[in-house]
């Protein structure tokens, strides 16, 4: 009985490796720089998804958040593909706290890792996040 259970057990754990199921678990990583903190987490990457989400939260003390991330940000496959945001869904501009989710269409097929990269105004380059999937 027990190594029935074993492996029915190892099939689920490589099904679910198999279709992405764990790519939600990934780390959320933080930039500071330029008195604003952007922190982002990968919220969807799973196989069969409609979107993949990242939530993105910006937090300063001083001046005004008014990223327009749809134009700003910017995914890329280990293999070279660049991939424009579709959507965001979340606090408009202003103030010194936004937070929301930045979708994306999936990448097809699925890469070994991913970059997710934000040009902020005035910065002279873009704040990267990169996850390894594989």
């Amino acid at each position: 009985m027990r190594s029935r259970l074993t492996v029915i057990v190892s099939g689920i754990l490589v099904s679910l490796l198999a279709t992405g199921a764990f790519a939600a678990a990934l780390d959320a990583q933080r930039s500071g720089a330029a008195g604003v903190t952007v922190a982002v987490t990968p919220q969807n990457l799973a196989a069969g998804v409609k979107s993949w989400d990242f939530k993105v939260v910006l937090d300063t003390h001083s001046g005004s958040l008014d990223d327009d991330l749809v134009k700003s940000a910017v995914l890329l496959g280990d293999k070279g593909g660049r991939h424009l945001p579709v959507k965001w869904e979340g606090a408009g501009p202003g103030g010194h706290h936004r937070e929301g989710t930045l979708k994306f269409e999936p990448i097809s097929p699925a890469p070994g890792a991913i970059e997710l990269q934000i040009q902020r105004p005035g910065e002279p380059k873009p704040r990267s996040f990169r996850w390894q999937l594989k």
